[in-house]
């Protein structure tokens, strides 16, 4: 499954994924107030999604099909591989830049870093 979604999308999934199971009058309101979508809108948005099996309405409830942590796996994998020639080393590279981590960062990094590892 393609787990792409637009900027605007993604907003509006990030309000599924935190109020789901939403009502679909709930999610007008929500969208209206965070995102200043008429209600025509969040009911197009909320068809493609439904076609692209991204969220189910039933009922005039809604629920996610797909899991924010594979939403951001998929995009953050395009990321590296899109910008920085699917080179990891090169990402952290330019992520990190001037700033500086803490010890406890660098631990958590270091040891997620050798769970990924190959033997």
């Amino acid at each position: 499954m393609d787990y792409k979604l637009f900027d605007a999308e993604y907003k509006f999934m990030n309000i599924i994924w935190e109020e789901e199971p939403v009502k679909s009058g709930d999610l007008v309101r929500l969208c209206s107030e965070k995102l200043g979508w008429k209600k025509s809108t969040t009911y197009t948005v909320l068809r493609k999604l439904s076609q692209r099996n991204f969220v189910k309405n039933e009922n005039t409830i809604v629920t996610s099909l797909v899991k924010k942590e594979e939403t951001q796996k998929y995009e953050s994998h395009e990321v590296v591989d899109k910008s920085f020639g699917g080179s990891l080393p090169k990402f952290l590279t330019a992520f990190f830049g001037d700033k500086k981590i803490s010890k406890k960062e660098a631990d958590e990094l270091k040891k997620l870093i050798d769970s990924y590892k190959e033997d």
